[in-house]
């Protein structure tokens, strides 16, 4: 489970990641990242931790496949919120590809999407 202070939860939050962030494509998913964006809901004056939302359409597949990627996103994204910049907002939208997807290729995609967005990979 994704800890409670690493979750997107406002729709605003969600816009400004994918209205404001860089993305990266993938033929299971499209990873949007907006780095080190500053917490307005915040209190106090800490750096806030990196937040992860996530946005899967029934393009994917019926709810017990939309639930099962989900949980397996936000399994794989919760072992990579340290390798991302604090106060970065992403979201993860998958595509209708995903819902056929194992673990393992989910985790390819996911990692080369967060490569090519922390300036690792090429286009």
């Amino acid at each position: 489970m994704l800890p409670t202070e690493n979750r997107l939860r406002r729709r605003e939050d969600f816009a400004t990641a994918v209205r404001r962030g860089r993305r990266a494509g993938r033929p299971l998913l499209v990873v949007h990242l907006r780095s080190g964006a500053t917490d307005p809901h915040a209190p106090g004056e800490s750096a806030s931790p990196t937040r992860a939302g996530f946005v899967v359409s029934k393009a994917v597949g019926g709810a017990v496949v939309r639930n099962q990627v989900k949980r397996r996103l936000r399994h794989l994204v919760r072992d990579r919120l340290s390798e991302l910049p604090p106060g970065s907002l992403v979201v993860v939208r998958a595509l209708p590809g995903a819902g056929d997807a194992d673990h393992a290729q989910l985790a390819r995609d996911l990692d080369a999407a967060l490569q090519r967005l922390l300036g690792g990979g090429t286009r």
